[in-house]
């Protein structure tokens, strides 16, 4: 290590704001990029950052140069760029960087279309990303609150990976004569907690791994104050009003202002309608930031998409779909439509003395591909490994060192009337079979885990085949183990529970890019869950969309690389083929389907499909009967919320206990029959959220599900952009209270409620104005 980042850590690791935010000290060198009392400094001149964020590893490396020109040229002078941990360290200490990880070629090229970049290297990164980016062997260890702590299972891994984090990027720093500006400590750790020394062991461990230049911490406006510490310079997250998450950072610090993600639109989930952003609201928004002399960066300025298997999960547990478009100015593809031109417009205005305009890049050539037929077929059972493991009862698939992938379970069953095969737990979906015949499917989504096995005149073979679809990437979530969680019973009805004992499994383990297994192909057509392959020819090398609407579920790969995943029920129908991954001649696409397709068919369009919803395709859920249960119960607080975004704490007279709590809505600030809430946690007597790891929705009285994603989890997945939202298309008509009734998992202890209404202008529907809590152990029933 040089004398000049012994210096440089040495000056950082001072005590004192002055300090933290790297204003130079007596006898220092001046710094080429620093944190004034005001303003940025680039060599010692005011420097206002408008950033993109852009994740290399989303986006084609042939495309990398094209997709950083666009971001140019949209007006911006800085990309950020996040590091996913797992991503380089799939397997706990091997590293790589090479080929479509190469983040120092990607800053070099950054800074050859004069960007300067930030730094995000987590350890934890969220961005819908598989785990948070958190490597899944870290699951080895026991527990469920380890992660993101001080815990030496966490720390000691972390603090290598920030090493090698330094010893591959370290050069590429500011004051190496790299492009390197500013890098990230950790990731809205204060939505997740309140360690103030976790903080300072995850800025420490950047600091030993040899980063000099201004080190900063990012949280949404309401959470600003939760972790900020000295040390760390603090910028704010969100999507909507600047002024409020401005003043919460100066509530904690004296400098420049900074909006650390503003959000260009939103991340999609399988099920759920296309997310947009307000094109008209974000220019206010940025124009009053660097009015204001903020800075900003773009969250996302090109989404891109999630190749391979790394797609996260958001909380409780919905899948993220492959596409990453996000309704960002740039798209998917590397378009520029109407949304770019109206950014780059407004960011043209703010050029600074000496800056001009870059020339946007032209578009990347489309092409359709005719349709060709997937033929030859590999039955998943029949290519499962041959030797199995021999286990008394099911146990986490990280305890076998089985990464992700698809899992049969086989098991015995004696015969018998027929009953309830029930486990403690399923990650993520499985489909259950009794002597290779089909009975059911569970559903973590829905905490499904029980099927109906008839009745048997024989001794019964029972074969679960489990299919991980992603780890949750926000919140205590993140401990997400996968597999089937024993112990798993069987019940006749009127008897005991039985537990079923002496299991085999097998697995087909993705890892960490998803390369096929060897497989026996057959030319005849499979039923069930199988491997398809077909071929098609190609002319030239140009992009394409894969329709994926005539088939089930499952992965798609082309000339072995794996795609993505891909879910008919939408809302994204097709999967972005880059050019470069096309052969001139024949290409081989293998798609694993594990419920089937329609027509064994794909085509190339030029054009993607990313807003189609078909719930009919999902797995069949028996329809609910589910009611609320509310006659002569008193509610145990009622009250009124205060108009506006705010989130508010309410206190209950005394603690309630039970496992469901429902809040029902009185009537709106806006007078329309229509209720929404941002997000809805509960608090104990310490005024501490509850943990919500374990809950569900019970009950929702309407969900909008065609005109937006109004989904009732939206109200505790931890994300207060999105929201709960009761129907209002196709004619929808509220008749009754609007109720949500939570079910906690196991009975616990209710001091209070933290209510976060609908965010946006003042006017949106949906807030709440007086309503009532009913908590019980049962406030629902089944017709």
């Amino acid at each position: 290590m040089t004398q000049n980042i012994q210096r440089r850590r040495l000056l950082l690791g001072a005590a004192g704001a002055a300090i933290a935010m790297n204003a130079p000290l007596a006898g220092a060198a001046q710094p080429r990029f620093a944190i004034g009392e005001n303003d940025f400094l680039l060599d010692g001149k005011p420097f206002q950052v408008r950033c993109g964020e852009m994740h290399f590893a989303r986006v084609p490396r042939e495309y990398w140069s094209h997709r950083l020109k666009a971001i140019k040229a949209m007006g911006l002078n800085t990309v950020c760029a996040y590091l996913f941990w797992n991503y380089h360290e799939w397997r706990e200490g091997k590293y790589r960087w090479e080929g479509q990880r190469d983040a120092v070629e990607f800053c070099r090229l950054a800074q050859a279309e004069g960007l300067w970049v930030i730094l995000r290297p987590g350890p934890y990164a969220c961005a819908e990303w598989e785990m948070g980016g958190l490597p899944w062997w870290l699951l080895k260890a026991p527990g469920d609150k380890f992660l993101r702590s001080r815990a030496p299972e966490y720390v000691q891994p972390a603090r290598r990976w920030m090493a090698e984090v330094g010893r591959v990027l370290g050069p590429m720093q500011i004051t190496h004569g790299g492009p390197i500006l500013m890098v990230q400590v950790e990731n809205e750790y204060g939505f997740f907690g309140e360690d103030l020394e976790y903080m300072r062991v995850m800025r420490k461990a950047l600091l030993d791994g040899g980063f000099d230049v201004p080190l900063f911490q990012c949280n949404p406006t309401n959470a600003v104050a939760k972790t900020h510490i000295p040390e760390l310079f603090s910028v704010a997250n969100f999507g909507s009003d600047p002024a409020a998450g401005f003043k919460a950072l100066q509530s904690v610090q004296k400098g420049p202002l900074m909006c650390g993600e503003y959000y260009s639109g939103w991340f999609d989930t399988w099920g759920a309608p296309h997310r947009r952003g307000d094109n008209a609201r974000a220019i206010q928004d940025i124009d009053a930031m660097l009015n204001a002399n903020g800075s900003f960066s773009l969250y996302m300025a090109h989404g891109g998409t999630t190749f391979g298997l790394w797609g996260g999960c958001d909380r409780p547990f919905r899948p993220d779909t492959t596409s990453y478009d996000y309704d960002a100015p740039i798209s998917e593809a590397g378009w520029l439509g109407e949304k770019f031109r109206t950014y780059r417009e407004c960011l043209l205005r703010h050029l600074q003395p000496g800056e001009s305009p870059s020339p946007a890049p032209g578009k990347m050539p489309v092409m359709a591909i005719p349709a060709f037929a997937l033929s030859e077929t590999a039955p998943v059972f029949a290519n499962l490994p041959q030797q199995a493991i021999q286990e008394a009862s099911p146990r986490p698939i990280e305890e076998y060192d089985i990464s992700r992938g698809l899992i049969s379970y086989t098991v015995t069953v004696p015969a018998g009337p027929a009953g309830l095969l029930q486990a403690a737990k399923v990650r993520d979906l499985a489909w259950v079979y009794a002597d290779g015949r089909m009975v059911g499917t569970m559903d973590t989504r829905y905490r499904r885990f029980s099927v109906e096995l008839p009745a048997r005149t024989k001794d019964t073979v029972v074969e679960i085949l489990l299919y991980t679809i992603a780890r949750v990437n926000f919140g205590v979530e993140v401990h997400d183990r996968k597999g089937l969680h024993g112990p798993v019973t069987f019940r006749s009805k009127g008897g005991a529970p039985q537990e079923l004992k002496d299991w085999q499994i097998r697995a087909i383990d993705f890892d960490a890019d998803a390369e096929l297994p060897p497989l026996r192909w057959q030319a005849a057509r499979a039923k069930g869950p199988a491997f398809w392959r077909g071929s098609f020819n190609a002319a030239k090398s140009a992009d394409t969309f894969l329709d994926m609407s005539s088939w089930g579920q499952g992965i798609v790969w082309i000339n072995g690389r794996c795609l993505g995943r891909y879910w008919s029920i939408g809302p994204t129908q097709t999967m972005y083929l880059p050019g470069p991954w096309i052969k001139v001649g024949r290409n081989e696409v293998v798609v694993l389907d594990l419920t089937g397709p329609r027509a064994s068919r794909i085509a190339g369009l030029t054009a993607p499909v990313l807003d189609e919803l078909h719930p009919e395709r999902d797995l069949v859920r028996p329809p609910s009967t589910v009611r609320p249960r509310l006659a002569g119960l008193q509610p145990v607080h009622a009250g009124q919320f205060a108009d506006g975004p705010a989130t508010q704490d309410v206190k209950f007279s005394e603690a309630a206990r039970g496992r469901q709590l429902c809040l029902e809505v009185v009537d709106t600030f806006d007078g329309k029959p229509n209720a929404a809430i941002a997000e809805l946690a509960l608090l104990d007597a310490n005024g501490q959220p509850l943990n919500q790891s374990a809950w569900t929705i019970a009950y929702a009285s309407s969900e909008e599900a065609r005109k937006e994603d109004g989904s009732a989890l939206n109200a505790i997945n931890g994300q207060a952009t999105d929201y709960w939202h009761t129907a209002y298309s196709n004619g929808a008509r509220t008749s009754g209270p609007a109720r949500l009734v939570l079910d906690l998992g196991a009975p616990a202890d209710v001091a209070g409620l933290r209510y976060t209404p609908r965010q946006g202008p003042a006017g949106v529907t949906g807030r709440i104005k007086r309503y009532r809590v009913y908590v019980g152990d049962k406030l629902v029933s089944e017709d």
